[in-house]
């Protein structure tokens, strides 16, 4: 139960972190991220998630933010989340989950390449990862990413190689 406590304050220092860098801790930070010349950018922003669930027991704070701030939000997910034969039934949850929180359904693409496979024993070529998150970059003109830090918050191993394929 320690862990659980111990897990949820690291993501809520997190998102807290993400967003104070979001605000700015002055006008002047904040229009350097947020404005060009007189006016706010609406940013294109790239999650980059290993699994269908990580949008909401992670990032959901974040995405909730961007949103409302009226950033344009992609979602990239690396698996189907198919490591227990529940693939069809969790990429139907992240598309209902982006609805919930304002997502289009066609800024949401969930890979099922059969090198990155869900699970704890599944390591993913970071290259791969880097060029099929390059590919995304570049179809939609991506200016920031948001994936998981280097221990991939949770320690799964799936969300540490999405962190080192962003690097």
């Amino acid at each position: 139960m320690a862990w659980i406590a111990l897990i949820l304050s690291v993501v809520v220092l997190w998102v807290a972190s993400l967003c104070k860098i979001l605000q700015g801790s002055s006008s002047a930070s904040k229009s350097t991220f947020l404005k060009e010349g007189g006016s706010t950018k609406r940013r294109n922003v790239l999650l980059v998630i290993a699994h269908p669930d990580d949008e909401s027991m992670f990032f959901a704070p974040v995405i909730n933010y961007l949103v409302s701030e009226g950033h344009n939000l992609h979602i990239l997910c690396m698996s189907t989340g198919n490591a227990d034969g529940m693939g069809s039934i969790r990429k139907e949850e992240l598309y209902l989950a982006s609805a919930v929180l304002k997502i289009p359904t066609w800024q949401v693409y969930i890979l099922d390449h059969q090198d990155l496979q869900d699970g704890f024993g599944k390591v993913w070529d970071w290259n791969l990862l880097s060029s099929i998150i390059d590919k995304e970059i570049s179809a939609n003109s991506i200016d920031l990413i948001i994936t998981f830090d280097e221990y991939g918050i949770s320690g799964h191993c799936n969300h540490r190689d999405v962190h080192q394929g962003v690097r």
